[in-house]
This record gives C-alpha cells, sequence and structure tokens, in this order.
C-alpha cells in the first residue's frame, strides 16, 4: 500500500471530519507518521479490530468503523435470513472511552442504510450486557465499542454472533473477507440517526435488558442468605468504567449491602487519570482501593476493567496487607466454591463441564475430577469458551458449570456467552461472606486448596525478540516443533501438542492423536508432574508469549521448580 498516496486520498476528500483534517495537518510534512497510519489498513483479527483512535487507515476512526460495518452489513444482508416481519438487527454497546458512542453510532447509522435494524444502546454499558442482548433480541450479530484494559489512547470494535459468543475463526475470515470487498472507506454513506429513529431502523434501549439480565442472577446465587446477612466488608473500583453503575445494582439485588465504591475512580471517565491503564490484573491500579481498604478495614478489593468483563480482587492477609489473587488462583477458588456447594445438594450433574484454556492451571482440573467432572481445554481466547457452551445447547449433551481463563475472566451462568465481571463480583462476593462466616479468608481457603490437591504455581514470560527480522518467531516455533529438549531440568517431556498442526504426540510411545481444537500458532509441552510449558508467539509484535506451571509438595519447591523451568527453557530459545 503506497503510504502517500493513501495520506493524499484522505487529505484531499472534500467531506473529511475537521478534527481528522487538523491532525492530517499536523503530521503532512513527518513520513514515518503518515507511514505508520496510512501502510496499511487496520488488521481485523479472530474477534475484531483494536488499535490507536486517529486519523488514517491503521487507525481507529469513524471511516474504519464503517468499513468493518459495513463488511458485517453485507454478510448478514448475503447470509442471514429474515425471519417473518422481523428486520434482521445488530446490538451496539459501547464503554467509557473517548469516541465510544461516537463509533457506535457509526455502526448503527450503517447498518440502517443497508437495512439492517440496529438496537443501540443508550448508555455506556458493560460487555457482557451487550452478549446478554444479542440472545434475548434474537439479533443476527452484535457489535461491542471497546478497548477493554488498554490505555485510553486505544478503542476496538468487537464483533458477536446470534449465539452472543465472539466470533471465531471462521466467521472472522468471513467478515474480513466482506471488509476487503469495501474499496473506499471515505464513500460509505450513513442513514442520518434522525432518519433511521424516525423509521425503525435504530431503537435505543436499556432499563429493559438490565431487568432481564439481573433476573438471571438468582440462577447464579448459591446461598442468598449468607450475602443478605454478610459482615465482609466489600470495596470496589471500576477504574472509570462501566462497572460503576452496574456492579452496586447487581450487589444490592443479590442481597449484599457492604460495599465502598473508590470515589475517584466510581465515575465513568475516558482519560482514567488515575491509572496507567484500566487492568485489573495490575496490581498497581488498587493504590486507591488499597488506602480505602485500610481506612475502613475492608476484607477484600475488586477491580474491573472499563467494559467490565474482567475482575482483580486482593484479600487482606493476616499480617494486614492486601495480597494480589492470581486469575488461576480466583478460578480454583471459585470453581471448589461452586463444585463443593453442587456437591452438598447433592446437585451436580452428571453430565456437568468446566471449561479452561490451554495455558490456564491444571489446578482446576484436579479440582473438576475430584467432584467427578470432566474439564475440556479450548484455545486461548474467551470466544472458544462461548463456542463449546453454544455446542453443548445444539447437541443436547453437556451442563455448563463453569469457565474460565488465566487472564482473569470468569464465567458462572450461560445467559452470557462470554467472561462476565457482573457475575464473577457478586459470586466472589458470595463465596467470600460464606467462607468468612466459617472465619476463613479467601487466601485460608486457598491455602486449604493447595494442600489438598498440590502447590500450582504459573507464570507467564513475555520474550521481547528485538529484531526488524519478522520470521523470528515462526522459526523460533519450528525450532520446537522439529526438536526440542526430552527433559528440562529433572522433569521429563511426556506429550507435545501442536496446536498448528492439531496432534498430539505421546514423546514416550510415539502415538499421535488430535487436538479436537482449531489450527493456532501454539506449542505445550507436557512434562512430567503436571507440570507444563506452552509457547505462542504474538501475531502482531515481535514478542513471544511462554507461559509455565508446575506443581509441588510445597510452596518452596513450587517456587524452586518454577524458577529451574524457566531458566531452561530461555537457554533453549538461544
Amino acid at each position: 500500500m503506497d503510504h502517500k498516496k493513501n495520506f493524499y486520498r484522505w487529505y484531499n476528500y472534500i467531506g473529511l471530519d475537521n478534527i481528522l483534517r487538523k491532525e492530517l495537518n499536523s503530521i503532512k510534512d513527518d513520513d514515518m507518521e503518515i507511514r505508520e497510519r496510512f501502510m496499511k489498513e487496520l488488521e481485523f483479527g479472530t474477534g475484531g479490530m483494536r488499535g490507536r483512535m486517529g486519523a488514517g487507515t491503521n487507525m481507529l476512526n469513524i471511516y474504519t468503523v464503517r468499513k468493518a460495518t459495513m463488511g458485517i452489513a453485507n454478510y448478514i444482508n448475503t447470509n442471514c435470513n429474515q425471519t417473518g416481519e422481523m428486520l434482521k438487527s445488530t446490538v451496539i454497546g459501547y464503554d467509557t472511552r473517548h469516541n465510544s458512542r461516537l463509533f457506535a453510532e457509526e455502526a448503527a447509522r450503517v447498518l440502517a442504510n443497508e437495512g439492517i435494524k440496529a438496537y443501540l444502546f443508550r448508555y455506556e454499558v458493560a460487555t457482557p450486557l451487550l452478549s446478554f442482548a444479542v440472545r434475548q433480541l434474537k439479533a443476527e450479530a452484535g457489535i461491542m465499542i471497546t478497548a477493554s484494559h488498554n490505555p485510553s489512547i486505544y478503542n476496538g470494535y468487537k464483533v458477536y454472533w446470534a449465539d452472543g459468543g465472539q466470533i471465531t475463526d471462521t466467521m472472522a475470515h468471513h467478515l474480513s473477507r466482506e471488509m476487503s470487498f469495501v474499496s473506499d472507506e471515505l464513500s460509505i454513506n450513513p442513514m442520518s440517526k434522525e432518519k433511521a429513529l424516525k423509521q425503525g431502523l435504530i431503537e435505543e434501549f436499556y432499563e429493559d435488558i438490565i431487568e432481564k439480565y439481573m433476573m438471571n442472577f438468582k440462577s447464579i446465587v448459591m446461598n442468598k442468605n449468607v450475602l443478605i446477612n454478610s459482615t465482609l466488608k466489600v470495596v470496589y473500583t471500576p477504574l472509570h468504567g462501566t462497572g460503576g453503575s452496574i456492579i452496586p445494582r447487581a450487589l444490592k439485588a443479590c442481597g449484599f449491602q457492604n460495599l465502598l465504591l473508590v470515589p475517584q475512580q466510581k465515575d465513568a471517565n475516558p482519560d482514567c487519570p488515575t491509572v496507567e491503564a484500566p487492568n485489573p490484573e495490575e496490581k498497581g491500579v488498587f493504590s486507591l482501593a488499597c488506602e480505602l481498604g485500610k481506612k475502613t478495614g475492608a476484607h477484600i478489593l475488586m477491580a474491573t476493567d472499563l467494559d467490565t468483563d474482567r475482575l482483580g480482587t486482593m484479600v487482606l492477609s493476616d499480617e494486614g496487607e492486601y495480597k494480589l489473587i492470581t486469575g488461576n488462583q480466583m478460578g480454583a477458588l471459585m470453581l471448589y466454591y461452586l463444585l463443593s456447594q453442587l456437591a452438598e445438594r447433592g446437585g451436580i450433574p452428571e453430565d456437568g463441564k468446566v471449561i479452561k484454556t490451554v495455558v490456564t492451571s491444571e489446578l482446576g482440573a484436579a479440582i473438576a475430577h475430584d467432584y467427578g467432572v470432566e474439564t475440556l481445554n479450548t484455545l486461548t481466547g474467551f470466544k472458544y469458551i462461548g463456542e463449546l457452551i453454544e455446542k453443548f445447547h445444539k447437541e443436547g449433551q453437556g451442563t455448563f458449570l463453569f469457565g474460565y481463563e488465566e487472564s482473569y475472566g470468569y464465567l458462572i451462568g450461560d445467559f452470557v456467552r462470554d467472561k462476565d465481571a457482573v457475575q464473577a463480583v457478586c459470586f466472589v462476593t458470595e463465596m467470600a461472606s460464606y467462607y468468612r462466616e466459617k472465619h476463613l479468608s479467601l487466601l485460608d481457603v486457598l491455602d486449604q486448596i493447595f494442600n489438598r490437591y498440590g502447590h500450582y504455581r504459573e507464570d507467564l514470560i513475555n520474550v521481547s525478540l528485538n529484531t526488524k527480522e519478522a520470521s523470528l518467531k515462526d522459526r523460533i516455533m519450528s525450532k520446537y516443533r522439529e526438536g526440542h529438549a526430552l527433559q528440562y531440568g529433572s522433569k521429563k517431556v511426556l506429550r507435545v501438542a501442536n496446536y498448528l498442526s492439531g496432534e498430539i504426540t505421546d514423546v514416550i510411545n510415539g502415538t499421535v492423536s488430535s487436538t479436537f481444537l482449531p489450527c493456532s500458532n501454539a506449542l505445550k509441552l507436557y512434562l512430567e508432574g503436571d507440570n507444563w510449558f506452552c509457547l505462542r508467539p504474538s501475531g502482531t509484535e515481535p514478542k513471544l508469549k511462554i507461559y509455565f506451571g508446575v506443581k509441588e509438595q510445597t510452596p518452596q519447591k513450587a517456587a524452586e521448580l518454577m524458577k529451574h523451568l524457566k531458566e531452561e527453557v530461555l537457554k533453549d530459545l538461544e
């Protein structure tokens, strides 16, 4: 793509948005910046697209949003049949970021112009509500404007399909192909919002769907009296995002009262002025919550990202300090509580299923096995968990119980088909309240789990390759596929899962079986004693992600094994 030609195509377009024109004027003599913005188009990946906001084909703006939406509209009109008098439809939600409402309205106007009804949330909304609404309104698709936990200069465009889950690989390929047929994003002429509203092609909504969503919470509350009578003190921060309105309401609906919001972070603010990035996986975002917690004697701190699909939690330790619980650990705690409660009532379904990703801790699988429940693994990304849930429903086999991933995403009730931090906050609050009645903190329960199932530890290393050679990531992956060490430290390699070929090779006897998963550029080596590591290159950066999991009899031995395993693997990369 000729970046100069592309730049002047925009620069000379008479109808260009005034704010974007000012941006172009400011960079017209900066070839490096022009190249960055116009050398290529913003990539549409397996879940949608994400990028910096601004002028350019490689940036997120009203024109790139229009192009993506036109591709979706063309696919819907070509492939989806209209039911009776009902118009084909798409649900559109947006978070609290800069331009989120603007981009949502642009998408709605494009769809309206193509005869597709857009159900547009009246106010900013949590991503799980978008997933829920798609299914409730029987829409063909959903669009969520969000960049999740990324810094405030970013925004994103996530696409959902009729089952309420994020689109997976095949659908992403189809939509990407349709978008490639849209040759000129500047020539797309959306219907005016006023005309679309008048013709019923845009319908704004909010309260009814919130009420229906809340009604489903009775299916995930195990002990409502525990919540009503709870003495647990919770500090919560939405980190300037959508959770500020929905989380307190959800907890109140479940019967819980002892909630304190961090005042500096409770209101929506697209600049996220109190944090570098609104990422609840990072301990630093809890600094204000820790201050409030210590002042008020809170037992637990919780934080969600801007679109309220990830939950981070800190728990007060015996030493009087707040300790961050990892995504793997919280998933294990939630699963243990869920299954133990169901077991007490004799209510674990015979075909109950737990779903996790291949880079998520094996502790959850050990817990599920103890309760006679099967664990299924998916590729990285919650969209694959949602896809399996839909398969259960279509085939009438398998009862979904719990799904989670190491990156702080959890799902209890399948009335949503994506990770749901609203559900998670309510469930964790109930769980912590229940154990508090027994004079146990979540840290105490986690120790009990480790003592019962083994001391599992996980870690992630991002290896920056610092090279202009784009093929280096592929060469490293090829090296591992063609040959690798047969032992790392004291642990022999037992099996190798090659997710690109879809094969699992038993190193001991040489047999090969299927992963039964879609193709993905990732490789997982299973070692003796429930130890493993997984290599997965970034699709957009010169970076290699290496996930590690170990299990030992004591925390000290687990820490030592983790240290040695990481050293051995990194040495193997040299």
